[in-house]
């Protein structure tokens, strides 16, 4: 299995080490670039390595990011939400052939 290169974080790093593995990739038109959380609040609750921050851009959209996170409690304990979108997510886990990622 190939390891994905890891870059050094300013924050939260006490070592200065490079430690936080990052993913760039491209599908289609869009670019991504995926990384778990490196914020106080994934960090607070111990997520630091669940949470994912991901980048996404396309030549004709500004770039935007989303975090997704192992939902707690409610009825989405244990799912993968993406934050601020948790009601698409709700109705992504109800459907028939939840589960499988549906072509972009």
């Amino acid at each position: 299995m190939e390891k994905l290169p890891t870059i050094k974080p300013r924050r939260f790093n006490p070592t200065g080490g490079t430690r936080l593995p990052i993913l760039h990739t491209e599908r289609d038109e869009w670019q991504f670039t995926a990384l778990f959380s490196n914020s106080p609040t994934a960090h607070r609750f111990g997520k630091a390595r669940d949470w994912v921050v991901i980048y996404f851009e396309r030549a004709d959209q500004p770039e935007a990011q989303v975090t997704v996170v192992t939902e707690h409690g409610g009825p989405l304990d244990d799912k993968r939400v993406i934050r601020g979108q948790e009601e698409a997510c709700a109705a992504h886990y109800e459907a028939p052939d939840q589960g499988h990622l549906q072509s972009l």
